[in-house]
């Protein structure tokens, strides 16, 4: 005893599914972007550190057992660099300096934002040679320098867990 009315069936919403949709490609697009990727090498074996801090993109000078890389380019051999009797390595600055010189920026302002250098170096580097490449960082006019470690997990998660 229906009286003329079709019964409809229920449609399938998408504007709901849409939003959702959205949301979850901005969410993945912001946190895609969060970190840098510092080269690996099974050469270096980086200090562990509790840092929270994610590492950002910058200049990275890279020492390994054998010689000192700038941006995955040989810029000295280890040995000549240690036995140097200079305060800071010419090699190291004048590639720093050029990098620096090819960073991309409007105004002098957002130039000396992007003078921040990372340095990866083995566990057991020498403070000397430390010293050296910070020094030879500092000449090129990097003022941030950054060291690369490995993050482990905080004394408070260890404690909790």
């Amino acid at each position: 005893m229906s009286r003329g009315r079709t019964k409809r069936m229920p449609g399938f919403n998408l504007v709901s599914l849409m939003d959702i949709f959205t949301i979850l490609v901005f969410f993945l697009l912001v946190n895609s972007a969060d970190t840098q990727d510092l080269p690996s090498t099974e050469q270096v074996k980086l200090p562990e550190s509790i840092s929270e801090k994610k590492p950002e993109d910058t200049a990275v000078v890279m020492v390994t057992e054998t010689e000192v890389l700038v941006q995955n380019k040989v810029v000295a051999a280890r040995a000549d660099v240690e036995a140097s009797k200079a305060i800071y390595v010419p090699e190291i600055r004048d590639e720093l300096l050029l990098i620096g010189q090819r960073a991309v920026g409007i105004t002098s302002k957002a130039k000396s934002a992007k003078k921040e250098v990372t340095i990866m170096g083995d566990r057991a580097i020498p403070f000397k040679l430390l010293k050296k490449i910070m020094s030879s960082c500092t000449a090129a006019g990097y003022e941030t320098i950054n060291l690369a470690v490995i993050q482990k997990a905080s004394q408070f998660k260890k404690e909790s867990s």
